[in-house]
């Protein structure tokens, strides 16, 4: 079989941004639980942008990777990263500082976006090539977010649902063991893989229409 240096090297990037994002999400979370009162994520180091510290082995690298070169599926932005870890009964308001941690690591991705879309409509005239990158920035970053919200347990969106539906902690756990399986369906399933398609899509036309506002003769350079 041929290896394809391109598909490589592209394959090698989108793995890259990922990890970059996914380092950044968690983050996200540690930050939030710290400004919040917490000082578990800071014991255990989780307040920091090093990647590494947030790394996964089975979700940040095994995962994307089979995905990227194995399945070569569309939806790159699939991965997780190591949990951060916090005490709720360190907030003053158990509930809501759970929640508030919770919708901090998809805040993170989409500013990460929206920053990359501003800095990108302003410099891509002079750098064409980065039009790519600021792309692959916007729709990992906005994919992610999306993905992590979907309410499956433990995604984030699982725990938004949980504090919604009043979910028993037991339930919301023994459904978390099987997340797994409800990921590959959703992913795999003609239908659900185009819900979420179509959900990261409308979420990342606000981007393009700020790239036209700011710069319409950026925007073919990075939506092509």
């Amino acid at each position: 079989m041929d290896i394809d240096p391109v598909f490589i090297r592209n394959g090698l990037i989108i793995f890259i941004v990922l990890v970059a994002s996914i380092g950044l999400h968690e983050w996200g979370h540690a930050v939030a639980a710290d400004l919040l009162g917490d000082d578990t994520p800071r014991a255990d180091g989780r307040v920091t942008l090093n990647p590494l510290a947030h790394l996964d082995t089975v979700g940040t690298v095994l995962v994307p990777l089979i995905n990227l070169f194995v399945f070569r599926s569309g939806f790159a932005f699939i991965g997780w990263g190591k949990p951060v870890m916090i005490n709720t009964a360190n907030f003053r308001n158990r509930r809501g500082g759970e929640l508030l941690v919770t919708l901090a690591g998809p805040a993170v991705n989409l500013l990460v976006a929206l920053v990359a879309i501003v800095v990108g409509a302003l410099t891509v005239g002079a750098f064409p090539r980065l039009g790519e990158l600021v792309r692959g920035l916007v729709v990992m970053n906005v994919g992610f977010a999306v993905f992590n919200l979907l309410p499956i347990p433990p995604l984030d969106g699982g725990t938004v649902l949980r504090h919604a539906v009043g979910m028993r902690e037991e339930t919301y756990y023994s459904l978390a063991r099987w997340s797994g399986i409800l990921l590959l369906v959703v992913v795999n399933v003609g239908v659900t893989h185009s819900l979420v398609g179509y959900a990261v899509g409308a979420a990342c036309v606000p981007y393009a229409s700020l790239c036209a506002w700011i710069n319409p003769h950026a925007f073919p350079l990075i939506f092509p």
